[in-house]
Formats: C-alpha cells, sequence, structure tokens
C-alpha cells in the first residue's frame, strides 16, 4: 500500500512523464475548468472515476464521500459539503451530465445494512451512522424483497444510485434544468469483483455497458 513517501515519488514521475506530455493542456486549465460532466462517487480507495472513465485532468467535476450519497435539499442552516460541490458545478460550471456511481463491496453499505455504527457517538462511528441512514428506507426494502444475504447487499448497493438521484432532484436547479433540456442525469454502478460498468435505465434497472 502507498506511504506519503510512494506518493511524492509518483509525483516525481509524473512531472517528468505525464505534465510534459500534457503541458498544453494544463496550461489551459489555468485559465479555469470546464467539465461537462459532474460525476457523484464513492470514497472507496479502489474506485476512482478518472480511472474507470479513463479521463483526463479537466474533464469531469467529482465529489466522493461514503456510499456515494447526495443528502436531501435542506435549509437548516448548517454546512453541506455535497450540496455546495452540486451548487457549484450546475449553478456556476452548469455541467450537461451527472452521473451518480455506485460500486461492489461498499464499506458505507455494508455499514447501513448491519446497522455497525447504531447508537454510537460522533468520532467513533456516529458521523458514519448518520450519514449512512439516508439508506434506511431502501435498506428495509432491499431485506424485504431478498433476505438478509449476498443479494440484499447487492441490491442496497445499487439502491445508493437511486436514493441519490432521487434526493438530487430535490434541489430546485436540478428539475429545472432537466425540463429545459439543459441537464441529463445517468446512474452507474461498478463490480469490483470483475470490472464491469453496469448502467442504471430510465426504469432503475441496471446493465452491463
Amino acid at each position: 500500500m502507498a506511504s506519503f513517501t510512494d506518493l511524492v515519488s509518483g509525483y516525481h514521475r509524473f512531472r517528468d512523464t505525464d505534465w510534459v506530455r500534457e503541458r498544453a493542456r494544463w496550461e489551459k486549465l489555468v485559465g479555469g475548468q470546464s467539465p461537462r460532466v459532474m460525476v457523484i462517487a464513492c470514497s472507496d480507495s479502489r474506485v476512482d472515476p478518472a480511472q474507470i472513465f479513463d479521463t483526463a485532468a479537466g474533464e469531469i467535476f467529482v465529489v466522493r464521500n461514503v456510499a456515494n450519497l447526495v443528502p436531501p435539499f435542506e435549509l437548516d442552516g448548517k454546512r453541506h459539503g455535497v450540496s455546495a460541490a452540486l451548487e457549484f458545478a450546475v449553478t456556476q460550471l452548469e455541467v450537461e451530465e451527472i452521473v451518480v456511481l455506485g460500486h461492489g463491496a461498499c464499506g458505507g453499505v455494508h455499514a447501513s445494512f448491519t446497522k455497525e455504527f447504531k447508537d454510537t457517538p460522533p468520532g467513533e462511528g456516529g458521523f458514519i451512522d448518520h450519514w449512512v441512514d439516508l439508506l434506511d428506507e431502501a435498506r428495509t426494502r432491499s431485506i424485504a424483497e431478498h433476505g438478509e444475504g449476498p443479494a440484499a447487499i447487492r441490491a442496497l448497493e445499487m439502491e445508493t444510485v437511486r436514493v441519490s438521484i432521487a434526493n438530487l432532484r430535490t434541489f430546485p436547479c436540478i428539475p429545472e434544468r432537466e425540463a429545459a433540456g439543459k441537464l441529463r442525469i445517468h446512474g452507474a454502478y461498478f463490480a469490483i469483483h470483475d470490472g464491469l460498468l453496469h448502467i442504471m435505465d430510465d426504469s432503475g434497472e441496471f446493465a452491463p455497458a
């Protein structure tokens, strides 16, 4: 596993290779960014959207968090990192597409499914529990339909995408732009065990890309 020293060594390789090869791109990016796509993905170290989609710097605007979740639109005066990033991407960068990317073997989904951090204080698991409780209703549906085995966990991993897309549409700026044909929303699921990307159709079902 990489250490900070390894990261610095990687930086030197980047400066000697990709930076030189893509210098014109980087000089253009100094003036600002104009990605057409926003990707909302999990923080999991195995699921890097830039790697999965083979993109270069400046091509996608990425937000990563536990279980690739989008909270609903809330006016409670608290700080909302995902909401701020979403607002910036949609209203300032004016991205044309948003992709919510779920994945297999998701630790956040496991925490939701097992309730392992329930009743723990913040700093010991409480923040995680209060974040993944966004999936409580989806968890109940998955267990009701699939029991409490691997099939239910996989179903809940895919539910993270559906829940996040539903919450996206509680932000006023989203349905307005969808209705005007200025924004499209996509769901996707990356299976770590076989490297397959699945795309969600209009009915909410997933199939290999």
